[in-house]
């Protein structure tokens, strides 16, 4: 599984080393993980025909997969033993969502927070895995590339438009889960295209990690040069686990803003929220 998943963000001091599994550790890797493929298995199944049905009555909508998958993410965590809390409501009305990135923990966890559709570069969408959440939690994929940029803006607005909310990492890369990184004002143009429907906001959302007092701080963090199957494999065999705050801050609204405005405020918010819990 560690074939091109492979964290990226590096910092001054290193990595720490990854627990390998013991004895207790792969008997819970064996019942958590065969769960949650369980859990998952049986998401995808029931998936299928609600967005036919979806697609029927409601068109582009989702209105029943989108809770849905919030269910399965949340029935994940738990198999999983992630201790986890939501603070705050969901915006309502047109709009997206900005958040700090800390693991591959997010899908599940800013997932089970609210229905959200995750942005991710295209790369992701060959992760071995990974590739599965993100097909079936229906991830909207961008390319590096300006001669796309016209394309992806006018998807971007589609799908808004339809009532989904995509949910974007504005720091470009996981970290160590301890900290906020640099939020990239370039990110958030696509918030100012005319295209977007009237009343457009940004509801900025904050998880902050807090590892099991056995292990390094930094434990449920994705980054370095870690690749993702012994991360994986790690904090599904932890006892006991951690636990995550996921806090839902007040929806930004983008008119009469720039988008290094919408940065520093998106940013301000999720710092702030960071260093609550």
């Amino acid at each position: 599984m560690s074939g091109g998943a492979r964290a990226t963000w590096r910092d001054e001091v290193p990595p720490p080393a990854i627990p390998r599994p013991g004895a207790l550790g792969w008997l819970l890797v064996l019942l958590r993980g065969g769960g949650i493929v369980l859990v998952l298995a049986l998401g995808v199944l029931l998936i299928v025909p609600l967005r036919l049905a979806e697609r029927l009555f409601t068109g582009p909508r989702r209105p029943v997969t989108g809770p849905h998958v919030q269910i399965v993410c949340r029935l994940c965590l738990w198999i999983m033993g992630l201790r986890w809390r939501c603070i705050g409501r969901p915006m309502r009305g047109p709009g997206a969502a900005v958040a700090n990135h800390s693991s591959w923990l997010d899908i599940f966890v800013l997932n089970a927070a609210m229905p959200v559709f995750f942005v991710s570069k295209s790369e992701v969408a060959g992760w071995p895995g990974i590739n599965i959440l993100t097909r079936v939690t229906d991830t909207h994929f961008v390319a590096r590339d300006p001669r796309l940029a016209r394309a992806q803006a006018e998807e971007f607005a589609e799908r808004t438009r339809a009532g989904h909310r995509l949910l974007f990492f504005p720091e470009g890369t996981s970290s160590d889960g301890c900290r906020v990184l640099p939020f990239k004002p370039t990110l958030f143009q696509g918030f100012l295209d005319p295209a977007l429907p009237e009343g457009l906001a940004i509801q900025p959302m904050s998880a902050h990690y807090h590892a099991p007092e056995s292990r390094d701080p930094r434990f449920y963090g994705w980054w370095g040069d870690m690749d993702l199957g012994p991360h994986l494999l790690a904090v599904l065999a932890q006892y006991p686990q951690g636990s995550v705050t996921v806090r839902l801050h007040a929806p930004i609204p983008v008119a009469g803003e720039t988008r290094k405005t919408l940065a520093i405020r998106a940013e301000t918010e999720i710092r702030e929220g960071f260093s609550q819990d």
